[in-house]
């Protein structure tokens, strides 16, 4: 083996597989030129020996012989590439190493495997032959450049088998499944299942190996079915007057997808209704047709309709497909009678009247007309609806209309010169039926209100000069033009004194000026003024109208001062002096009882008690100077001055027998509530209010008031008064209770040796 390369093959995965008995088979023989001469130890190396996966392959380090030790795979690994060595026993390297490339021939291991095992497809009803459907392709692990691995596609079955069993084929390459006969319908086969077959070897089904899937095919929903409607004509009846109304139905059949739009109806009305009284409304449930009224119909204009309608679907019908000739059918709509109300023909009706036509006129005849032609006559009655200022009355028969007040234009009722008032007109149908009607008054104005004197009150300067003006006045008049402005302002001749002290310049149509005459002196004060207003109507109104003007002194300005508008106003100067002094009156006793009412509080600070301040007590916190005595005054026995913790003694006296300074033993009760503490320098009320207090609660004891205790009676749990001693066995100078204060003083005067022992 000089040339330094060699190339083996081997086979046998497939016999490890199926013969586990063999699990070495040898391959081939490495020899070198020299192992005639000495001896020659043979190894490999590389993938598949040395390396990862270690001994795949070994070799008979004495013959060279090379083994297979675990089954190949050529999904796994197709090919190795190892090195030979040849060394002597020393280790010597005798030839160079050469390399040996190890390929793995292909066995039909493999079968081929689906990526799902099913599959969905569609074809459209009414397919030509080779429609294409669905594609299905397998894998097969096995070298496709072999039999091993070249796939074939068969179909095994078609279910069901209608209109004939083979309706697709696949071709048997590249898995495409394609339709092979006509005859495809939704409404009669909605879907096919196929098994396909895919064989590896080229589909030698003796030495391939197989694997199946399943092909679901939907046959899809074309229009190919026209709407049918079950009937030729349908009928329906509709009362007249009524809107939104289903009065005829209309059922349809569809072979196709229901709730598709191959499927859905559209409802047409072609002739019969001119007008467009009717439509035809789709139910998306049933599909059926509902003949609805969208305008009122009359039963005496129309006493039917004659309807022809079509359907057909929201999708065109699909191609060669014929509409059905019952696709159109009559409807008979029939109208029927009912009461229909009264009408004015002219509504709103509109009249003109001169304002201030009198009671009783008759204005005009507001009438109603019977649609009800084709029934019997109908009695109509009229009835007032609606008169806000209650000046009409109708009559109840023909419908006259009659003034019962005096028409009023610048009456609150009246907007934009019209009043409007509304009626009835009520049949004697069954049931009745009633319309309304209104009527509208153009009232045209008359010289019925004359003017009114604006402003009513004003102010001017006692002393009038050429270049201050005076007051300038107008009139108001409820009447429109002609019989308003312009307006003319006099003074009147009576009294005297008007026309001398004042004048009346007119400055435009409605406006005048009022002023004092060129000095003319007037006293400040209010001054009524009368003036006559006349308008422009034909005859003219007069009125006498008064403004009270108030004549002040001025300032430089021409504005009234505050004392002169005071004087204006009707006060002289001594009423004005009286005012003021009361005034001041007045300040000066609030000021006196300020000052009272402090020098009182103050007083009220100040004020002694009724007892002495070394014996006031009615702080809860004393002050005591000094110490007092030492330990042995306070060794005392307090528990005689404690309430006894038994009362056992007291119940069981003998009636007749109780201390007046015990609590008396009755039922407690709901004391009366006693003034709060009052100020201290009440305290003398304050003590006589608690007395009073005590005195008259029963159920008080005792305690804040005098008692003369001349009997000390018996079972007291302390003892004798006259038992008391001092804790001291021997004689004790009291002397120095002197020193203590006041308050010591009583019990000084009893141990102490003064001068009244």
């Amino acid at each position: 083996t000089k040339h330094g390369k060699a190339t083996f093959s081997f086979s046998a995965p497939n016999i490890w597989k199926r013969f586990p008995e063999s699990p070495m088979l040898r391959t081939h023989q490495i020899r070198s030129d020299q192992d005639q001469d000495i001896s020659i130890r043979y190894s490999i190396t590389g993938v598949g020996a040395d390396q990862p996966p270690n001994e795949v392959f070994s070799i008979d380090p004495e013959l060279g012989k090379m083994f297979v030790t675990k089954p190949l795979d050529r999904e796994h690994r197709s090919s190795y590439h190892l090195r030979a060595h040849a060394v002597d026993m020393n280790g010597n390297q005798v030839e160079n190493p050469i390399d040996l490339y190890i390929f793995v021939i292909d066995m039909n291991d493999n079968r081929p495997e689906f990526k799902n095992q099913v599959y969905n497809g569609s074809v459209d009803e009414g397919s030509r032959p080779g429609t294409y459907v669905m594609h299905l392709s397998a894998f097969d692990a096995d070298d496709n450049t072999t039999a091993n691995g070249m796939v074939r596609y068969r179909i095994l079955s078609q279910t069901p088998h209608s209109p004939i069993p083979n309706m697709f084929t696949i071709n048997s390459e590249t898995g495409d499944i394609v339709t092979v006969a006509p005859g495809l319908d939704r409404e009669k086969v909605s879907q096919y299942t196929i098994i396909v077959q895919a064989t590896d070897m080229e589909g030698n089904l003796n030495f391939g190996l197989s694997n199946t899937a399943t092909a679901i095919i939907t046959v899809t929903d074309i229009n190919d079915n026209p709407p049918m409607l079950t009937s030729r004509t349908f009928s329906g009846e509709v009362p007249e007057n009524r809107v939104d109304l289903v009065v005829a139905n209309l059922t349809v059949i569809d072979a196709d997808q229901p709730h598709s739009p191959n499927w859905n109806a559209v409802y047409r009305i072609i002739s019969g209704d001119p007008s467009g009284h009717f439509t035809i409304r789709t139910d998306p449930i049933s599909n059926d047709g509902m003949v609805t009224v969208v305008k009122p119909v009359d039963f005496e204009m129309n006493r039917a309709f004659m309807l022809t309608a079509v359907v057909s679907n929201q999708a065109h019908l699909a191609s060669g497909i014929q509409s059905s000739l019952q696709s159109t059918a009559g409807v008979t709509i029939s109208v029927q009678d009912v009461n229909e109300p009264p009408y004015f023909p002219t509504n709103p009706k509109h009249i003109r009247f001169e304002e201030g036509v009198p009671a009783g006129t008759s204005l005009t005849t507001f009438s109603a007309s019977d649609p009800d032609r084709l029934q019997m006559q109908q009695i109509i009655r009229y009835l007032k609806l609606s008169d806000p200022a209650d000046w009409l009355s109708i009559n109840g028969t023909n419908g006259q209309i009659i003034t019962t007040a005096i028409l009023d234009r610048e009456s609150v009722y009246v907007k934009n010169n019209i009043y409007e008032a509304t009626f009835l007109a009520i049949d004697n149908g069954s049931p009745e039926a009633s319309g309304t009607g209104t009527l509208q008054i153009s009232l045209i104005d008359i010289n019925d209100n004359p003017p009114a004197l604006v402003p009513r009150e004003s102010q001017i300067c006692e002393r009038m000069n050429k270049n201050v003006n005076g007051v300038n006045i107008t009139a108001a008049d409820a009447d429109t033009d002609p019989n308003a402005g312009p307006f003319v302002f006099e003074l009147p001749n009576y009294p005297t004194s008007i026309r001398r002290n004042w004048t009346i310049s007119r400055i435009s149509g409605d406006y005048a000026r009022l002023a004092l005459r060129y000095q003319v002196y007037l006293k400040p004060g209010m001054y009524e003024v009368p003036i006559v207003v006349s308008d422009s109507g034909n005859p003219p109104l007069s009125n006498r109208s008064v403004i009270k003007v108030k004549v002040c002194p001025c300032d430089e300005h021409g504005d009234c001062t505050t004392l002169g508008a005071v004087v204006a106003a009707g006060l002289g100067t001594g009423a004005i002096i009286s005012i003021l002094i009361c005034i001041i009156i007045l300040l000066c006793m609030v000021l006196l009882f300020v000052v009272w009412i402090k020098r009182r509080e103050k007083e009220r600070q100040t004020k002694q008690l009724l007892i002495d301040p070394e014996d006031d007590v009615r702080d809860n916190i004393l002050k005591y100077d000094e110490e007092g005595g030492g330990e042995e005054d306070q060794d005392y026995d307090l528990s005689q001055l404690q309430q006894p913790d038994s009362l056992d003694h007291i119940i069981s006296k003998p009636p007749g027998v109780r201390r007046v300074d015990e609590r008396p033993i009755i039922p407690e009760s709901q004391y009366p509530i006693r003034p709060v503490v009052p100020h201290p320098g009440d305290i003398g009320d304050f003590i006589h209010e608690g007395l009073r207090a005590a005195d008259n609660d029963p159920t008080a004891p005792p305690y804040d008031s005098l008692l003369v205790f001349d009997y000390e009676g018996s079972g007291s749990t302390a003892g004798s008064v006259s038992s008391l001693n001092s804790s001291s066995t021997g004689d004790q100078d009291y002397d120095y209770l002197n020193d203590w204060g006041p308050r010591f003083k009583k019990l000084a005067d009893m141990y102490g040796g003064g001068a009244e022992d």
